[in-house]
């Protein structure tokens, strides 16, 4: 079969088309940004069919990343959300032809109303980018439809040129990861960035074994404990660990004889530790780079909890 012939044609001539895109990338891009950056109201995004699909995309991405956007569907807004639009509002309007009935439509309320209006077409003497302040041209050599009739290298330019929009302005705006965390609570960047250690480690039921106890008592309280490792208490103090690394390599110098050894015998006293006040994503930071899946956590001198990721 032909597929895989053709799948490498189709992504062949959308990064074709990409080339030409960015070969055509001129000031109007940094009038653009400039304008966005500058309005003290939201960013617009409207686009018909294929076009507002992406052009929803868009949004979400610059959303994302402090530029507060909302996408808008032409018909709609045409019969009333319009009067969701403030003059002060940067309106994106998205064609591959430029002459978009549905969207041509709402041009002379947008004059009217003092809207800065940014046009993303494939065509630059267009109706909507000739009446736009500034046009990104998305003009693609052809589509990858071997009929030319499905939106594919052209929808493609225009998801690119969003993405490079929402970079652009995250770099002018010094936009960092705390912020992206900020508005992303529910991932994992936004846990390790907003979590302290109190929030992210295991405190109740810990695996817990006493300073004499047998090895075999030590395997099996790992085992259970499901977090790689065992606390060791002695006398009141809970200031020890052993991990299943330290098992393998108790039983790789002891052979036959290691089940002789009392936890005391291969504990780790004081080991590597964070308090529970701590940033998680320093604490994080730290177990990525000593190579570790567990850290103990401590308060003073006793070990109050294990992180684990």
């Amino acid at each position: 079969m032909r597929t895989i012939e053709i799948a490498k044609e189709v992504i062949q001539t959308e990064i074709d088309g990409l080339n030409f895109m960015s070969s055509r990338i001129d000031v109007e891009f940094n009038q653009a940004v400039d304008a966005i950056v500058s309005t003290k109201g939201r960013t617009i995004i409207c686009g018909m069919g294929k076009s507002g699909l992406i052009g929803k995309k868009i949004v979400a991405s610059l959303a994302s990343t402090g530029t507060p956007s909302f996408f808008m569907h032409p018909g709609e807004a045409f019969h009333g959300d319009l009067g969701m639009v403030k003059p002060e509002d940067v309106f994106i309007a998205i064609s591959n032809s430029g002459e978009t009935d549905e969207v041509l439509k709402l041009l002379p309320f947008l004059r009217d109303n003092g809207n800065h209006v940014i046009a993303i077409t494939g065509n630059g003497k267009s109706t909507l980018a000739t009446n736009a302040h500034c046009h990104l041209d998305i003009a693609v050599p052809k589509e990858a439809c071997l009929l030319q009739l499905a939106p594919t290298s052209s929808t493609t330019a225009t998801l690119v040129m969003g993405d490079a929009l929402t970079v652009a302005l995250m770099e002018v705006r010094g936009f960092k990861s705390e912020n992206f965390a900020r508005f992303h609570p529910g991932g994992n960047l936004g846990r390790r960035l907003l979590s302290k250690v109190k929030d992210e480690m295991v405190a109740e039921n810990l695996p817990v074994v006493l300073s004499d106890d047998s090895l075999l008592n030590v395997i099996n309280t790992i085992s259970s404990g499901k977090l790689g490792i065992t606390l060791v208490k002695n006398n009141m103090l809970i200031d020890a660990i052993i991990t299943d690394g330290d098992l393998r390599r108790a039983m790789e110098k002891y052979g036959k004889n290691v089940f002789d050894l009392k936890a005391s015998d291969i504990a780790t006293i004081n080991p590597l530790s964070t308090n529970p006040n701590s940033s998680y994503q320093v604490a994080f930071e730290l177990m990525h780079e000593k190579g570790i899946s567990s850290l103990v956590v401590k308060e003073g001198e006793n070990i109050v909890g294990v992180l684990k990721v």
